[in-house]
């Protein structure tokens, strides 16, 4: 039974984690060098966890785990490259440890002209797809009864999304390109994922949320807004929060006991929030999963490379 949880938008990632002793967990965070990324790392780590920090390159990531201390381990993961996400999640298999959370937390945003790899759009690609390959690879290595899985969206999954939801005949964006819709689109499909993923993993006891951060300040998810609108957010970034409240609902449920046994939730400041209408759409979410079990097979064959571990 989850215990009461008194935390909401002003509260920071340290705080959700106070007098929480994480020792001996060990924990992979995607999108690890700024923003809310580094902040969730870096209050997991100062709680004694042992952080798994991936980012695009490993100087990156090792900036960001130098950063932080010697609990964080860097590795390289580009999310939209299938075969270095498929790289990343062998090197962390060959670890030789058990994982209590991971944390799917990097992203691209508002990319100003169409972006494609392979027949896929660059956003759904990296905020979506390269997450669903890397987590579904390292499901196995999740603590039955303990383990999590939190799933970074977004509000843009609710206001910004195609009214259907998913355009599964436009993945490559051909017919049409609009920055926001594309942005809102994989900001649900990774909401719909951790739904779904929450059904497949309940008999192993493992749960599985999404979360909206926040607008919040340092993230570079709108550092290609033009015009208008990037006037508009030169105001709004007076009233975003910081990175370290932005990092407060992941960094709750990927390691607070006070969540403990909440599964397939949508959360925003701290607290179960209402999502989509669409995540109750359970042919969707299986839809969604089975087209995505295509593209990164299809990728794959395209873009195969060897498996090698680091030294």
């Amino acid at each position: 039974m989850a215990h009461s949880n008194p935390f909401g938008s002003r509260s920071t990632a340290d705080q959700v984690l106070a007098g929480v002793d994480l020792s001996g967990r060990r924990i992979v965070v995607t999108g690890c060098t700024s923003g809310i990324g580094f902040e969730t790392m870096h209050a997991l780590a100062a709680n004694g966890a042992h952080v798994i920090g991936l980012a695009r390159s490993l100087e990156a990531a090792t900036d960001a785990c130098r950063r932080v201390g010697p609990s964080c381990t860097p590795a390289a993961c580009d999310l939209a490259d299938l075969a270095a996400v498929a790289r990343a999640a062998q090197h962390i298999s060959s670890l030789g440890a058990p994982l209590d959370a991971i944390v799917a937390n990097a992203g691209i945003a508002n990319l100003p002209t169409l972006e494609t790899r392979n027949g896929i759009e660059l956003q759904f690609l990296v905020n979506y797809i390269g997450h669903f390959s890397l987590v579904n690879q390292l499901t196995d290595l999740l603590r039955n009864g303990t383990g999590r899985v939190v799933i970074v969206s977004s509000r843009a999954s609710i206001s910004q999304a195609p009214a259907e939801g998913i355009m599964f005949d436009n993945l490559d964006g051909r017919d049409f390109y609009r920055p926001l819709a594309f942005y809102g689109q994989s900001k649900l499909a990774a909401a719909l994922y951790a739904k779904e993923l929450s059904r497949r993993l309940q008999g192993r006891g493992i749960a599985v949320n999404s979360v909206h951060p926040g607008a919040t300040k340092g993230t570079r998810l709108h550092k290609y807004l033009r015009g208008p609108l990037a006037l508009v957010l030169k105001v709004a970034q007076v009233f975003m929060r910081n990175a370290q409240r932005g990092a407060a609902t992941q960094a709750l449920l990927a390691a607070s006991p006070r969540v403990s046994g909440i599964t397939g939730e949508y959360w925003a400041d701290c607290q179960i929030a209402t999502g989509s209408r669409l995540l109750g759409d359970d042919a969707l979410a299986r839809r969604l999963w089975e087209v995505s079990e295509r593209i990164v097979a299809a990728q794959m064959q395209h873009d195969p490379a060897p498996l090698q571990v680091a030294a």
